[in-house]
């Protein structure tokens, strides 16, 4: 019962803190924000799940299932639990949660109550997207999470906000729905009874789908699997479905993209892994060179378009889509380090993304500017948060030591070796390109605004940032570099789970 207890506190502190008073909301909300942070450690420490969460022979940790609803030939159930997949990423949440809480105390200064109660009513919601194994409870959460982060961009974002929000809303609600069409005609194709995950998952790999509405199940199992794989490419994103992410970070509250970046992402890759490259081996190696495509595109275009900003926000919007391009080149590997390299990359980019956004906002909270154009030389004024950016900055770069450097290696290692991927070597160094692309307009930022005389555009007296903005910052550097030194002690636990999946993939 220990995930509903995190489920349940993270609820009931998000009901607590939308009815506290303004004054105690902020520090109210970091509190309550401790105990489900502390207790997905916990679940960390405690782990002894094996193998995978939807395949034959895995056994989950902290597993739960009680029938909810009977709906007509199918059974809809409470189905909780975690493998090692899917608690690392519940333990970003709870800890980013945490961060871009404390973080938050500078800029939200109205309407405190309920930003807060959002905020945490968010982290419950995304815990549920990683803990939930019933295809309809897990549905409830990921849709969930897209309304408070709707008003949280919308009420506390900036001059564009409603636009950003409605954007934001619109193209992966839109989304959501094709994804949901598609599972739900999957389902109805095969033998099952249940919603169950695992279930599902074992009738695609024993045969696969019947013919539906007159289509062969060959061409149903190509159609969900497509349908699918857009669905959830909207909330990754990648190009060409990237358009609306650049405009929601830079009009979202900082706590917001940090949220957004660290973890919302996440959802899709999340998805894409435990749903078309779990349940759809065959398809995966059909579209593997499309899929590679987008992904080495998503990679240059992505960091070209960082390139050309003057916007820090936007730069480090733009560089989300490079680093996700990379997990998606990890997963259509389809090698033991390709896969398992993307799922680390998963925690590693919403560490360092968290970091960078947090950092952006400490300086725009001293300057009130992000242009690259309007500020120099904030080093000799802002000394610590800087330094804390420009590791964050060598972090994105795949400095040796760091969790970037060890993702991507692991990435690259596991593509260039791919036999699922016909001309594995070619995407590989395309894809490699990016990280030369990345570190040109990062270092271009870095010498314009951090170093050189002191400058600034704005009317504002700069000085050393808080002790609330630096330490969330600092503990996040600290998690970057444990990664990067001991990737083993999140990395064992994905390898786990993660080589039951290629068995059906032709690797081992």
């Amino acid at each position: 019962m220990m995930i509903e207890t995190i489920l349940a506190v993270t609820f009931a502190g998000a009901l607590l803190t939308f009815l506290a008073p303004n004054r105690i909301a902020g520090k109210l909300a970091f509190a309550i924000s401790l105990i489900p942070a502390g207790l997905s450690l916990w679940l960390f420490t405690a782990f002894d799940g094996s193998g995978n969460a939807l395949l034959e022979g895995g056994e989950l940790a902290f597993e739960n299932r009680t029938t909810w609803i009977e709906l007509g030939a199918y059974e809809i159930s409470w189905y909780v639990g975690v493998d090692g997949i899917s608690l690392p990423l519940v333990v970003l949440t709870t800890i980013l949660t945490t961060l871009a809480i404390m973080s938050s105390w500078t800029p939200i200064d109205i309407r405190e109550s309920q930003f807060y109660g959002l905020v945490l009513f968010i982290e419950a919601n995304l815990i549920g997207v990683f803990v939930a194994l019933d295809f309809f409870m897990w549905f409830i959460f990921w849709e969930a999470v897209l309304i408070p982060m709707y008003l949280l961009i919308g009420v506390w974002g900036g001059p564009r906000r409603k636009y950003a929000a409605i954007k934001f809303f619109i193209y992966t609600n839109v989304a959501s729905l094709v994804m949901f069409a598609a599972f739900i005609a999957l389902v109805f194709s095969l033998d099952v009874s249940s919603f169950g995950l695992p279930e599902v998952t074992q009738a695609m790999l024993n045969g696969g789908p019947d013919a539906f509405a007159g289509v062969a199940g060959s061409t149903v199992a190509s159609l969900v699997f497509i349908a699918m794989f857009l669905g959830f490419a909207v909330k990754v994103p990648v190009v060409p479905f990237h358009t609306w992410l650049p405009d929601a970070h830079v009009e979202a509250p900082t706590p917001a993209s940090v949220l957004l970046a660290g973890v919302l992402l996440k959802m899709g890759t999340y998805a894409l892994l435990r749903f078309n490259f779990t349940m759809f081996p065959d398809q995966v190696e059909t579209y593997a060179i499309p899929i590679a495509v987008i992904a080495v595109i998503s990679v240059i275009y992505g960091a070209m378009l960082a390139l050309a900003q003057t916007d820090l926000k936007r730069i480090v919007a733009y560089s989300s889509v490079s680093s996700m391009g990379y997990v998606i080149l990890g997963l259509i590997a389809y090698t033991h380090f390709g896969v398992g390299g993307a799922t680390f990359q998963m925690v590693s980019h919403g560490l360092i993304s968290g970091l960078m956004f947090m950092a952006v906002g400490v300086i725009y909270n001293a300057t009130h500017t992000r242009m690259v154009t309007d500020m120099s030389g904030m080093a000799d004024k802002m000394p610590i948060a800087v330094g804390i950016l420009i590791a964050g900055a060598f972090g994105y770069m795949g400095l040796p030591l760091m969790s970037g450097f060890a993702a991507e290696y692991f990435i690259f290692f596991g593509a260039f070796g791919s036999e699922v991927l016909s001309y594995a070597p070619v995407f590989t160094a395309l894809a490699m390109f990016g990280i030369v692309i990345v570190a040109g307009y990062l270092l271009f930022a870095m010498q314009r605004t951090l170093f050189g005389p002191y400058r600034l555009e704005t009317d504002y007296e700069v000085g050393r940032a808080p002790l609330h903005d630096i330490a969330p910052m600092f503990v996040l550097l600290g998690l970057i570099i444990a990664l990067g030194v001991a990737p083993e002690l999140i990395f064992d636990m994905i390898l786990d789970a993660v080589d039951p999946i290629l068995e059906f993939g032709g690797e081992a």
